[in-house]
């Protein structure tokens, strides 16, 4: 097999199996083919050929770095996989400077603040009270991307299905779903909201529908009077929230992948790393060495 075979069929795996958009397949064939082009044959390379990339990639960013290194780690874990190789030479790739920051999080009462304010604002069944209620029910208890949040269509608001049809980043659509609490904000915004567009939050002109710098507004301005540090509050930081707070409560990382719409399951694990303390915590107090120090 040549190495453009090998690479097509790569590629051919995750556009089938992994529903990778056409951005993600483009981005994959070009880190994989400028490797070929340093090295050469990649099917072929041993660890010695494979660490040389670290001169070759020795300007690189650390985010440009890690993300060659991962294109060729889920290549080679492709190729032992339908049985090309016997070995993974890619423990030889170079290591990124840096680690990726992690992410800025809001505890579970910084949450419940941001909530109870939201349900307080909304009491009077005012119609931009509502509808932040609605947008926060949805970027905490469904962890959609801001993007995929002020973008969608009346049509995506589930009848009989606790679901969203979501589109994506590459235009790719998964399903989330949405609590019984996000339900019920959306039947109130939605009584509200009038019958102007199809954007289920439209703008205020009703031509197109609320932008991603407004709802980043309304969200610190929100955190503003909920007694939160504005600058540590927004759609991303719920999104991330989202994710960590499922971890905690016992979420698979596969499940977390598909709910938030990860491509590329590297992208989840960080929230791996989110929360060491409580797994640190969890193994002095549930370790049977523990447990047995613990009594003497």
């Amino acid at each position: 097999m040549t190495i453009s075979a090998a690479i097509e069929s790569f590629l051919a795996m995750l556009a089938a199996e992994r529903g990778a958009a056409a951005n993600t397949l483009a981005a994959y064939r070009r880190d994989l083919e400028g490797a070929e082009e340093a090295i050469g044959d990649l099917v072929a390379a041993d660890n010695a050929v494979l660490a040389s990339l670290g001169t070759v990639w020795a300007g690189l960013a650390p985010s440009s770095l890690a993300r060659k290194c991962s294109a060729l780690r889920q290549f080679y874990g492709f190729l032992m996989d339908e049985g090309w190789r016997k070995d993974d030479p890619s423990p030889a790739l170079p290591r990124p400077r840096a680690r990726r920051p992690l992410p800025r999080l809001l505890n579970h009462a910084e949450v419940e603040a941001l909530f109870a304010r939201a349900e307080e604002d909304a009491a009077g069944e005012k119609p931009d009270a509502v509808r932040m209620l609605a947008l926060l029910e949805l970027l905490y208890g469904s962890g959609l991307r801001a993007t995929e949040l002020v973008s969608l269509p009346l049509s995506a608001v589930p009848r009989d299905a606790p679901f969203l049809t979501v589109t994506g980043k590459g235009g790719q659509q998964r399903m989330v779903p949405v609590s019984t609490r996000a339900r019920q904000a959306l039947s109130r915004w939605m009584a509200l909201r009038g019958g102007e567009g199809k954007a289920l939050f439209p703008s205020s002109s009703k031509q197109g529908h609320l932008t991603r710098i407004r709802l980043f507004q309304l969200l610190r301005a929100l955190a503003a009077r909920a007694g939160l540090d504005p600058e540590k509050v927004s759609p991303h930081v719920l999104r991330h929230a989202f994710a960590t707070h499922l971890l905690e409560g016992g979420a698979d990382l596969r499940v977390l992948q598909t709910l938030l719409g990860h491509a590329d399951i590297a992208t989840t694990q960080i929230y791996t790393h989110v929360d060491s303390a409580r797994l640190v915590a969890l193994v002095n107090a549930r370790h049977p060495l523990a447990v047995r120090g613990q009594g003497g």
